[in-house]
Protein backbone atom coordinates (compact mmCIF):
# COMPACT_ATOMS: atom_id res chain seq x y z
CA UNK A 1 0.00 0.00 0.00
CA UNK A 2 1.10 3.36 -0.98
CA UNK A 3 1.68 5.97 2.17
CA UNK A 4 -1.76 7.91 1.63
CA UNK A 5 -3.60 5.17 2.36
CA UNK A 6 -5.47 5.35 -0.70
CA UNK A 7 -3.98 2.26 -2.74
CA UNK A 8 -0.92 1.60 -4.96
CA UNK A 9 -0.13 4.53 -7.90
CA UNK A 10 2.13 4.03 -11.10
CA UNK A 11 4.65 6.06 -9.08
CA UNK A 12 4.71 3.55 -6.46
CA UNK A 13 5.66 0.74 -9.27
CA UNK A 14 8.19 2.94 -10.47
CA UNK A 15 7.30 5.07 -12.78
CA UNK A 16 6.47 8.90 -12.41
CA UNK A 17 4.65 10.46 -15.38
CA UNK A 18 5.10 13.59 -14.03
CA UNK A 19 8.90 13.19 -14.86
CA UNK A 20 7.66 12.39 -18.01
CA UNK A 21 6.06 15.25 -18.62
CA UNK A 22 8.42 17.10 -17.07
CA UNK A 23 11.19 15.68 -19.90
CA UNK A 24 8.79 16.80 -22.99
CA UNK A 25 8.69 20.57 -21.57
CA UNK A 26 12.56 20.43 -21.38
CA UNK A 27 13.03 19.18 -24.78
CA UNK A 28 10.00 21.05 -26.72
CA UNK A 29 12.68 23.98 -27.70
CA UNK A 30 15.36 21.21 -28.89
CA UNK A 31 12.96 19.68 -31.11
CA UNK A 32 11.20 22.64 -32.32
CA UNK A 33 14.87 23.65 -33.11
CA UNK A 34 14.73 20.98 -35.69
CA UNK A 35 11.79 21.95 -38.45
CA UNK A 36 12.68 21.64 -41.72
CA UNK A 37 10.61 22.56 -44.49
CA UNK A 38 7.99 19.03 -44.56
CA UNK A 39 7.96 18.89 -40.92
CA UNK A 40 5.99 21.64 -39.16
CA UNK A 41 3.86 19.87 -36.12
CA UNK A 42 5.11 20.15 -32.59
CA UNK A 43 5.90 16.98 -30.94
CA UNK A 44 2.67 15.20 -28.49
CA UNK A 45 0.71 13.59 -31.24
CA UNK A 46 0.59 9.89 -32.22
CA UNK A 47 2.85 10.28 -34.59
CA UNK A 48 5.61 12.79 -36.30
CA UNK A 49 3.72 13.74 -39.80
CA UNK A 50 6.63 15.39 -42.84
CA UNK A 51 5.70 16.13 -46.27
CA UNK A 52 8.08 15.35 -48.91
CA UNK A 53 6.70 17.61 -51.79
CA UNK A 54 6.99 20.21 -49.05
CA UNK A 55 10.85 18.98 -48.95
CA UNK A 56 11.30 19.60 -52.48
CA UNK A 57 11.34 16.00 -53.65
CA UNK A 58 8.52 15.42 -57.25
CA UNK A 59 9.15 11.50 -57.54
CA UNK A 60 11.24 10.35 -54.18
CA UNK A 61 12.30 6.48 -53.20
CA UNK A 62 11.67 6.51 -49.34
CA UNK A 63 14.59 4.88 -47.26
CA UNK A 64 14.21 3.97 -43.96
CA UNK A 65 17.31 3.42 -41.17
CA UNK A 66 17.29 2.09 -37.64
CA UNK A 67 20.32 1.51 -35.29
CA UNK A 68 21.68 2.35 -31.31
CA UNK A 69 24.96 3.03 -30.20
CA UNK A 70 26.32 -0.08 -28.65
CA UNK A 71 27.82 -0.40 -25.43
CA UNK A 72 29.65 3.13 -26.03
CA UNK A 73 26.39 4.14 -23.61
CA UNK A 74 27.96 2.43 -20.85
CA UNK A 75 30.97 4.57 -20.63
CA UNK A 76 28.96 7.36 -20.81
CA UNK A 77 26.61 6.38 -17.84
CA UNK A 78 29.23 5.11 -16.03
CA UNK A 79 31.02 8.81 -16.75
CA UNK A 80 28.11 11.27 -16.60
CA UNK A 81 28.64 12.67 -19.91
CA UNK A 82 25.14 12.14 -21.60
CA UNK A 83 25.57 15.28 -24.24
CA UNK A 84 26.81 13.89 -27.25
CA UNK A 85 25.68 10.52 -27.39
CA UNK A 86 23.14 11.55 -28.90
CA UNK A 87 24.87 12.87 -31.95
CA UNK A 88 26.47 9.19 -31.88
CA UNK A 89 22.65 7.60 -32.78
CA UNK A 90 21.68 10.14 -35.24
CA UNK A 91 25.29 9.52 -37.11
CA UNK A 92 24.95 5.87 -37.29
CA UNK A 93 21.50 6.09 -38.69
CA UNK A 94 21.72 9.46 -41.32
CA UNK A 95 25.66 8.20 -41.92
CA UNK A 96 23.58 5.31 -43.42
CA UNK A 97 21.22 7.01 -45.62
CA UNK A 98 23.81 8.92 -47.19
CA UNK A 99 25.45 6.27 -48.01
CA UNK A 100 22.37 5.47 -50.69
CA UNK A 101 22.73 9.39 -52.03
CA UNK A 102 19.22 10.10 -49.71
CA UNK A 103 19.13 12.97 -47.97
CA UNK A 104 17.38 12.73 -44.45
CA UNK A 105 14.05 13.77 -43.52
CA UNK A 106 13.19 12.98 -40.22
CA UNK A 107 14.61 11.15 -37.39
CA UNK A 108 12.72 9.47 -34.11
CA UNK A 109 14.27 8.05 -31.25
CA UNK A 110 13.59 5.51 -28.53
CA UNK A 111 14.73 6.17 -25.12
CA UNK A 112 14.64 3.35 -21.90
CA UNK A 113 15.84 3.71 -18.85
CA UNK A 114 15.29 2.44 -15.06
CA UNK A 115 14.03 5.75 -13.34
CA UNK A 116 13.41 8.75 -15.81
CA UNK A 117 15.92 11.77 -14.98
CA UNK A 118 14.40 14.61 -17.03
CA UNK A 119 17.61 16.54 -16.72
CA UNK A 120 19.76 13.43 -18.41
CA UNK A 121 17.30 12.56 -20.64
CA UNK A 122 17.11 16.55 -21.93
CA UNK A 123 20.81 16.28 -22.02
CA UNK A 124 20.47 13.38 -24.38
CA UNK A 125 17.81 15.08 -26.47
CA UNK A 126 19.89 17.67 -26.56
CA UNK A 127 22.44 15.96 -28.86
CA UNK A 128 20.09 13.97 -30.63
CA UNK A 129 18.63 17.53 -31.58
CA UNK A 130 22.22 18.60 -32.33
CA UNK A 131 23.04 15.99 -34.52
CA UNK A 132 19.74 16.33 -36.63
CA UNK A 133 20.71 20.16 -37.28
CA UNK A 134 23.45 19.30 -38.47
CA UNK A 135 22.27 16.51 -41.03
CA UNK A 136 19.43 18.62 -41.85
CA UNK A 137 17.13 16.47 -40.49
CA UNK A 138 13.85 17.12 -38.24
CA UNK A 139 13.36 15.37 -35.54
CA UNK A 140 9.54 14.99 -35.44
CA UNK A 141 8.36 12.38 -32.42
CA UNK A 142 10.11 9.27 -30.45
CA UNK A 143 9.83 8.03 -27.42
CA UNK A 144 10.17 7.80 -23.62
CA UNK A 145 9.88 4.19 -21.29
CA UNK A 146 10.23 4.34 -17.71
CA UNK A 147 10.63 0.42 -16.96
CA UNK A 148 11.65 -0.42 -13.23
CA UNK A 149 13.13 -3.94 -12.92
CA UNK A 150 14.50 -3.78 -17.49
CA UNK A 151 17.06 -1.35 -16.12
CA UNK A 152 18.96 -0.51 -13.00
CA UNK A 153 18.57 2.93 -11.97
CA UNK A 154 20.80 5.16 -14.00
CA UNK A 155 20.83 2.90 -16.41
CA UNK A 156 19.33 4.01 -20.06
CA UNK A 157 19.25 2.45 -23.84
CA UNK A 158 18.61 4.48 -26.81
CA UNK A 159 17.99 3.49 -30.76
CA UNK A 160 17.22 5.41 -33.24
CA UNK A 161 14.72 5.46 -36.87
CA UNK A 162 15.50 7.87 -39.33
CA UNK A 163 13.75 8.15 -42.77
CA UNK A 164 15.45 10.27 -46.03
CA UNK A 165 14.59 10.33 -49.52
CA UNK A 166 16.48 10.31 -53.07
CA UNK A 167 15.03 11.12 -56.25
CA UNK A 168 14.16 7.97 -58.52
CA UNK A 169 17.20 7.35 -60.66
CA UNK A 170 19.74 8.89 -57.94
CA UNK A 171 19.99 5.79 -56.02
CA UNK A 172 23.48 4.82 -54.77
CA UNK A 173 25.36 2.44 -54.99
CA UNK A 174 25.34 2.97 -58.75
CA UNK A 175 25.56 -0.14 -61.31
CA UNK A 176 28.09 1.21 -63.31
CA UNK A 177 30.77 0.49 -60.47
CA UNK A 178 33.83 -2.13 -62.39
CA UNK A 179 37.63 -2.27 -62.10
CA UNK A 180 39.65 0.55 -62.42
CA UNK A 181 37.61 2.73 -60.33
CA UNK A 182 39.13 4.76 -57.16
CA UNK A 183 38.68 4.21 -53.48
CA UNK A 184 39.20 7.61 -51.63
CA UNK A 185 38.54 7.39 -47.24
CA UNK A 186 36.85 10.00 -45.69
CA UNK A 187 38.60 10.65 -41.98
CA UNK A 188 36.87 9.48 -38.67
CA UNK A 189 36.71 11.49 -35.24
CA UNK A 190 38.05 8.40 -33.53
CA UNK A 191 36.35 5.05 -32.66
CA UNK A 192 32.46 6.30 -33.86
CA UNK A 193 30.34 3.51 -32.17
CA UNK A 194 31.56 0.43 -33.09
CA UNK A 195 33.86 -1.85 -30.85
CA UNK A 196 33.45 -0.72 -27.68
CA UNK A 197 32.39 -3.88 -26.42
CA UNK A 198 36.39 -4.72 -27.34
CA UNK A 199 37.44 -1.29 -26.27
CA UNK A 200 35.81 -1.31 -22.86
CA UNK A 201 37.49 -4.45 -22.11
CA UNK A 202 41.11 -3.37 -23.28
CA UNK A 203 40.48 -0.05 -20.53
CA UNK A 204 39.85 -2.51 -18.09
CA UNK A 205 43.05 -4.47 -19.01
CA UNK A 206 44.78 -1.25 -18.85
CA UNK A 207 43.67 -0.13 -15.21
CA UNK A 208 43.02 3.51 -15.75
CA UNK A 209 40.11 4.66 -14.76
CA UNK A 210 37.75 7.38 -17.36
CA UNK A 211 38.86 10.31 -15.73
CA UNK A 212 42.58 9.48 -16.49
CA UNK A 213 44.69 11.47 -18.52
CA UNK A 214 44.04 9.90 -22.04
CA UNK A 215 47.21 8.75 -23.58
CA UNK A 216 46.63 9.09 -27.16
CA UNK A 217 44.99 12.55 -26.47
CA UNK A 218 46.51 15.43 -24.56
CA UNK A 219 43.94 17.27 -22.77
CA UNK A 220 41.54 14.97 -22.53
CA UNK A 221 40.87 12.58 -20.45
CA UNK A 222 40.14 8.66 -21.15
CA UNK A 223 36.51 8.52 -21.05
CA UNK A 224 36.15 12.03 -22.61
CA UNK A 225 38.33 11.24 -25.66
CA UNK A 226 36.53 7.83 -25.83
CA UNK A 227 33.07 9.32 -25.89
CA UNK A 228 34.01 11.83 -28.97
CA UNK A 229 30.98 11.86 -30.99
CA UNK A 230 30.94 9.50 -34.64
CA UNK A 231 31.51 12.17 -37.62
CA UNK A 232 28.21 13.19 -39.63
CA UNK A 233 29.10 12.78 -42.90
CA UNK A 234 25.57 13.83 -44.40
CA UNK A 235 26.29 17.36 -46.04
CA UNK A 236 29.27 17.05 -46.88
CA UNK A 237 28.27 14.00 -48.85
CA UNK A 238 25.05 15.46 -50.76
CA UNK A 239 26.90 18.18 -51.67
CA UNK A 240 29.68 16.26 -53.70
CA UNK A 241 27.55 13.92 -54.95
CA UNK A 242 25.07 16.56 -56.33
CA UNK A 243 27.81 19.28 -57.31
CA UNK A 244 30.05 16.80 -59.07
CA UNK A 245 27.42 13.76 -59.98
CA UNK A 246 30.75 11.43 -60.07
CA UNK A 247 30.16 9.48 -56.90
CA UNK A 248 29.65 5.92 -57.52
CA UNK A 249 28.86 4.76 -53.94
CA UNK A 250 29.33 5.20 -50.31
CA UNK A 251 30.52 2.68 -47.61
CA UNK A 252 29.67 4.06 -43.93
CA UNK A 253 32.60 1.57 -41.89
CA UNK A 254 30.79 0.35 -39.37
CA UNK A 255 30.82 -2.67 -37.07
CA UNK A 256 33.17 -4.83 -39.62
CA UNK A 257 35.70 -2.08 -40.14
CA UNK A 258 36.68 -1.85 -44.22
CA UNK A 259 36.88 -5.69 -44.05
CA UNK A 260 33.07 -6.06 -43.96
CA UNK A 261 31.90 -2.73 -45.15
CA UNK A 262 33.68 -2.42 -48.68
CA UNK A 263 32.06 -5.28 -49.97
CA UNK A 264 28.70 -4.61 -49.49
CA UNK A 265 28.35 -1.78 -51.99
CA UNK A 266 31.36 -3.70 -54.84
CA UNK A 267 29.85 -6.00 -57.59
CA UNK A 268 30.53 -9.75 -57.76
CA UNK A 269 33.59 -10.14 -59.44
CA UNK A 270 35.87 -7.32 -57.69
CA UNK A 271 37.90 -6.65 -55.02
CA UNK A 272 38.57 -3.76 -53.28
CA UNK A 273 42.56 -3.20 -52.94
CA UNK A 274 43.71 -1.00 -49.84
CA UNK A 275 47.03 -0.10 -49.40
CA UNK A 276 47.34 -0.12 -45.55
CA UNK A 277 51.11 1.67 -45.70
CA UNK A 278 49.05 5.24 -46.88
CA UNK A 279 46.50 4.65 -44.09
CA UNK A 280 47.15 7.62 -41.40
CA UNK A 281 46.18 5.49 -37.99
CA UNK A 282 45.06 7.93 -35.18
CA UNK A 283 46.70 7.40 -32.04
CA UNK A 284 43.29 5.90 -30.27
CA UNK A 285 43.86 2.63 -32.64
CA UNK A 286 47.39 2.46 -31.71
CA UNK A 287 46.63 2.77 -28.25
CA UNK A 288 43.84 0.05 -28.48
CA UNK A 289 45.78 -2.26 -30.16
CA UNK A 290 49.07 -2.18 -28.23
CA UNK A 291 47.14 -2.17 -24.61
CA UNK A 292 45.34 -5.39 -26.06
CA UNK A 293 47.48 -7.01 -27.84
CA UNK A 294 44.74 -7.02 -30.80
CA UNK A 295 46.22 -8.12 -34.03
CA UNK A 296 46.03 -6.23 -37.20
CA UNK A 297 43.83 -8.24 -39.11
CA UNK A 298 41.32 -7.90 -35.93
CA UNK A 299 41.50 -4.17 -35.61
CA UNK A 300 40.17 -3.84 -39.76
CA UNK A 301 37.29 -5.90 -38.56
CA UNK A 302 36.79 -4.35 -35.13
CA UNK A 303 37.32 -1.00 -36.05
CA UNK A 304 37.30 1.98 -38.88
CA UNK A 305 40.89 2.50 -38.42
CA UNK A 306 40.77 5.99 -39.18
CA UNK A 307 38.64 6.08 -41.88
CA UNK A 308 34.71 6.81 -41.50
CA UNK A 309 33.81 6.63 -45.05
CA UNK A 310 34.56 5.57 -48.32
CA UNK A 311 33.79 6.89 -51.68
CA UNK A 312 33.97 4.83 -54.96
CA UNK A 313 34.35 7.09 -57.96
CA UNK A 314 35.70 6.07 -62.05
CA UNK A 315 39.54 7.26 -61.96
CA UNK A 316 39.39 10.10 -64.12
CA UNK A 317 37.18 11.89 -61.76
CA UNK A 318 38.98 11.42 -58.23
CA UNK A 319 40.90 14.39 -57.99
CA UNK A 320 37.90 16.32 -58.35
CA UNK A 321 35.73 14.23 -56.31
CA UNK A 322 38.51 14.16 -53.62
CA UNK A 323 39.14 18.17 -54.37
CA UNK A 324 35.34 18.77 -53.86
CA UNK A 325 35.23 16.68 -50.36
CA UNK A 326 38.29 18.97 -49.02
CA UNK A 327 36.48 21.64 -49.88
CA UNK A 328 34.06 20.55 -47.44
CA UNK A 329 36.32 20.38 -44.53
CA UNK A 330 36.98 16.45 -45.67
CA UNK A 331 40.16 15.05 -44.92
CA UNK A 332 40.56 12.50 -47.52
CA UNK A 333 43.13 9.70 -48.17
CA UNK A 334 43.60 7.56 -51.08
CA UNK A 335 42.99 4.00 -50.24
CA UNK A 336 43.76 2.37 -53.14
CA UNK A 337 41.03 0.82 -56.00
CA UNK A 338 39.14 -1.92 -57.31
CA UNK A 339 40.53 -4.85 -59.45
CA UNK A 340 38.82 -7.90 -61.16
CA UNK A 341 38.07 -10.92 -58.73
CA UNK A 342 36.63 -13.85 -58.51
CA UNK A 343 33.29 -14.42 -56.40
CA UNK A 344 31.54 -12.52 -53.92
CA UNK A 345 33.01 -9.15 -53.43
CA UNK A 346 36.37 -8.45 -51.14
CA UNK A 347 39.20 -6.51 -49.48
CA UNK A 348 42.45 -7.27 -50.56
CA UNK A 349 45.36 -5.16 -48.13
CA UNK A 350 48.80 -4.77 -49.14
CA UNK A 351 51.05 -3.41 -47.12
CA UNK A 352 50.53 -2.67 -42.90
CA UNK A 353 48.93 -0.39 -40.11
CA UNK A 354 51.83 1.32 -37.76
CA UNK A 355 50.86 -0.41 -35.06
CA UNK A 356 53.62 -0.67 -33.50
CA UNK A 357 54.65 3.35 -33.60
CA UNK A 358 54.86 5.68 -30.56
CA UNK A 359 51.53 7.30 -29.43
Amino acid sequence: MSGNGQGLSYRDAGVDIDAGNRLVDLIKPLVKATRRPGADADIGGFGGVFDPKAAGFKDPLIVATTDGVGTKLKIAIETGRHDTIGIDLVAMCVNDLVVQGAEPLFFLDYFATGKLAPEVGAKIVAGIAKGCTESGCALIGGETAEMPGMYAEGDYDLAGFSVGAVERGELLPRADIAPGDVLLGLASSGVHSNGYSLVRRIVELSGLGWDAPAPFHAGQSLGEALLTPTRLYVKPALSVIRETGKVKALAHITGGGLTENLPRVLPKGTIGRIDLDGLPLPPVFRWLAQTGGVAAEEMLRAFNCGIGMVVVCACEHAETVADAFADQGEEVIHLGAIEPGEGAAHVVYDGALDLDLPL
